[in-house]
């Protein structure tokens, strides 16, 4: 797993590549905005988001061959029947194509993980 030493998210943002910056950004926007009252963070060497003083429930990460997105084992199974043709891990979908992403599901992610309060694994 490819990890930053970067301090904040917005120092991590600054060293993405030109190709999937505007996805990773939009990963970032989506993620702030539907996780209202959730802290931005960086964690375990990549964007991360929680409620105050508990782990990142929630993350990214530029991969090397891959943009990855942390939704934990809960929200994978929820949503297994839309995540046909998504290479994906037990807690992990895995997009080799920025333009893969699809920002809906991930937005539905986020709204179930929110609604739930984290991490049920």
């Amino acid at each position: 797993m490819v990890q930053s030493s970067a301090s904040t998210v917005s120092e991590w943002m600054a060293g993405v590549g030109s190709l999937r910056a505007p996805a990773l950004h939009r990963l970032r926007d989506l993620c702030i905005d539907r996780l209202v009252d959730w802290q931005e963070r960086m964690q375990w060497g990549m964007p991360g988001y929680g409620p105050a003083g508990a782990d990142s429930v929630v993350s990214f990460n530029n991969q090397k061959l891959y943009i990855a997105f942390y939704a934990g084992p809960t929200a994978i199974a929820a949503f297994a029947n839309r995540l046909t043709g998504i290479d994906r891990g037990k807690g992990c979908l895995r997009f080799r194509r920025p333009e893969s992403i699809d920002f809906a599901l991930i937005a539905d992610m986020l709204d179930e993980i929110r609604g739930r309060g984290g991490p049920m694994c």
